[in-house]
C-alpha cells in the first residue's frame, strides 16, 4: 500500500500540511453585506460586490458565505442587522448606504467595515478624513461634483431660475447636497426650494409642494427618493416640471437627464477592497476611495413627457439614451 511507505504523521499534523499548501482564496470566508433599502442603484451596488468576489475567487457556496439583508428603509431595523451581523463575527461587513453603514460602524471596532454608495463619509462620521483611517473602516464613495450637475440642469433647462430639492432631513448624505447647493446656487444666479420627505410615503406630498414654486426639480441620491421615484415621475408629468438626477438608474424610470455613477461600478470597486481584505489588508490601512467615472443617462421621450425638449448635442453628447 503506498500509504504505508509514507513517513507517518498524525491526522493533526496531516491536516495541518494541507492547509499550508492551500491557496487563500479555497479557504472558507464570510462577507456580510446590508443596505438601508431595496432600489436599482444600491441593488447594483451589492451584485457588483458580489461580481468582484467571485472574479477573485471567492463564490457563494463554494467557499464563501454570502449573507444579505436589507433594512427595507427602516433605521431601527437597519441597527438590528447591524448588531445580528457583527454577532456572525464575519471577515467583512459591507454597509451600503449612509443609515446602514451608521449603524454597522457604531456597533463594531473589530470586525473590518466597507461602506459603499456614501456622498460624504467624513460628513456622516464614518471616517475622520479621506486618509487612511487606522480604524476597522474604509470604504467607497459616490460624490458627485454638483457643479457638473448643476451645468447639467442648466443643458435640460436654460432658463432655470429655482430649483427644487427633495430630501430626507435625517439622512446625511442629503443634508450634505442641500447645504452644498445652498451655497452654490446663489453664485450661479439660481435658488434653492427644499421639500423634507423624511419618510418614502412623504416623497409624493413633498414633490407636489414644489409646484408653482419650482423650475426645475434636482433628485440626489437620497433613498427616500430613489426607492419612490415613480411617485416624484408623477407629479413631474403631471404640473410638467422637468426632473434632473444624479442616480442614472432614475432616467430608466422617469428623470429627463442624470451625470452620475455607474453603480454596479461602484459594487465592484468596493468588491475589490474587499477581496484586499480577505487577502489579510487591514481596512485602517486603506485609503477611502472615491468613484470617479461619471456617465450621461437621458431619456428624450420622459423629457417631453415633462414639457421640455432635449437638444440634440445633449442627446447626442450622452454616453445612454433611453427610449
Amino acid at each position: 500500500m503506498i500509504l504505508s511507505k509514507m513517513p507517518w504523521m498524525s491526522l493533526g499534523a496531516l491536516a495541518l500540511a494541507v492547509a499550508a499548501v492551500t491557496p487563500a482564496s479555497a479557504q472558507q470566508k464570510s462577507v456580510a453585506v446590508t443596505a438601508i433599502v431595496e432600489h436599482p442603484a444600491l441593488d447594483a451596488v451589492r451584485d457588483g460586490v458580489q461580481a468582484a468576489l467571485k472574479e477573485a475567487g471567492f463564490e457563494a457556496g463554494k467557499n464563501l458565505k454570502w449573507q444579505y439583508q436589507s433594512a427595507q428603509g427602516n433605521t431601527g431595523t437597519a441597527a438590528q442587522i447591524a448588531r445580528k451581523f457583527v454577532g456572525d463575527n464575519p471577515d467583512a461587513i459591507v454597509a451600503i448606504a449612509t443609515p446602514s453603514a451608521q449603524a454597522v460602524i457604531a456597533s463594531t471596532k473589530t470586525v473590518p467595515v466597507v461602506f459603499s454608495a456614501i456622498t460624504d463619509p467624513v460628513a456622516a462620521k464614518l471616517v475622520a478624513s479621506w486618509e487612511p483611517s487606522h480604524s476597522n473602516v474604509t470604504g467607497v464613495s459616490d460624490m458627485l461634483a454638483l457643479d457638473k450637475q448643476m451645468e447639467l440642469v442648466r443643458q435640460v433647462v436654460p432658463s432655470a431660475k429655482r430649483v427644487g430639492i427633495v430630501f430626507n432631513p435625517g439622512e446625511a448624505n442629503s443634508v450634505v447636497v442641500v447645504k452644498q447647493l445652498q451655497t452654490l446656487l446663489p453664485k450661479l444666479g439660481m435658488t434653492l426650494v427644499e421639500a423634507a420627505a423624511p419618510r418614502s410615503v412623504d416623497v409624493s406630498s413633498a414633490a407636489r409642494s414644489l409646484v408653482g414654486k419650482v423650475d426645475v426639480i434636482y433628485t440626489s441620491t437620497d433613498n427616500n427618493v430613489v426607492s419612490s421615484y415613480e411617485a416624484l415621475v408623477k407629479v413631474g408629468q403631471d404640473a410638467k416640471i422637468p426632473l434632473v438626477a444624479s442616480d442614472t438608474d432614475s432616467v430608466k424610470r422617469g428623470a429627463t437627464a442624470a451625470v452620475g455613477i455607474n453603480y454596479r461600478d461602484l459594487g465592484e470597486q468596493t468588491g475589490r477592497m474587499v477581496v484586499r481584505i480577505l487577502k489579510g489588508e487591514k481596512p485602517g490601512d486603506i485609503k477611502p476611495e472615491l468613484s470617479t467615472k461619471v456617465e450621461l443617462f437621458v431619456n428624450p421621450s420622459a423629457a417631453e413627457k415633462q414639457g421640455i425638449k432635449l437638444s440634440d448635442a445633449l442627446i447626442k453628447s450622452a454616453a445612454h439614451v433611453v427610449h
